[in-house]
């Protein structure tokens, strides 16, 4: 796996207009309105975007909602990494999945055939979107990251881009149908952090794990300053 793009990807990348998936195209022209003026959206930090070329973005985990608040969000196409169990909740699940260009990762463990997929896709000019800590959060609360994002920033030597969503654990908890409550959403992107060059050597455990939890410690940092803020946000969503 090269360490960059090579340069002919690279001007590809920087002149190549990334289409949306048109059920992606169209789930978030029809929920763009909807988070903005029903829940408020509110979304910082997009000053810290790279306006073109692969980047991994990793966020925090409640619930559904969260991949839909980064899709309206970010202005360019996610390709999200989705636990397998999650892939094939249902048998519309596969098929709903692979028409918004997501991809089955197993987090959890090994899954070095997910991993060429992630890395191919990177190389493609992707933004891929990772949420580190695997299944739901059901507390509420941040949880430690599986070590699966920091094996694809290493191998790949992309830039992490981390983002904090606040609102929708409270959206829908305890809620039927899984229909969120009226509640305020934000999301804050953060720097893009950097780890130097692809990996082609084995990535040592002790490696992952210290990468993980930098990354983990970014989005708790996020969080933190999100919810300071909350309290004092009024006014109807915007982005800065």
């Amino acid at each position: 796996m090269a360490s960059a793009l090579p340069a002919q990807a690279a001007s590809r990348s920087r002149h190549h207009v990334e289409r949306f998936p048109p059920l992606y195209r169209l789930l978030r022209l029809g929920c763009t309105p909807l988070l903005k003026w029903f829940f408020d959206l509110r979304v910082t930090g997009v000053e810290h975007l790279p306006p073109s070329g692969p980047f991994i973005l990793a966020a925090n985990h409640h619930n559904y909602v969260d991949g839909v608040v980064l899709g309206v969000a970010l202005p360019r196409p996610i390709a999200f990494l989705v636990m397998p169990r999650v892939f094939h909740a249902s048998p519309l699940h596969p098929p709903f999945h692979r028409r918004l260009g997501s991809i089955p990762v197993n987090l959890e463990r090994p899954d070095p055939g997910a991993i060429k997929r992630v890395l191919r896709m990177l190389d493609g000019g992707r933004v891929v979107g990772i949420f580190p800590e695997g299944p739901f959060s059901r507390e509420g609360r941040l949880v430690p990251g599986q070590p699966g994002v920091a094996m694809i920033a290493l191998r790949s030597g992309m830039p992490v881009v981390p983002a904090a969503i606040e609102g929708t654990y409270e959206a829908l908890v305890g809620r039927r149908f899984y229909l969120p409550r009226r509640r305020p959403l934000s999301v804050r992107f953060g720097a893009p952090m950097h780890f130097g060059r692809a990996r082609h050597r084995r990535v040592t455990r002790a490696e992952r794990e210290e990468l993980t939890g930098r990354i983990m410690s970014e989005i708790a940092a996020l969080l933190e300053a999100e919810r300071e803020l909350t309290p004092a946000a009024t006014g109807r969503a915007g982005s800065s």
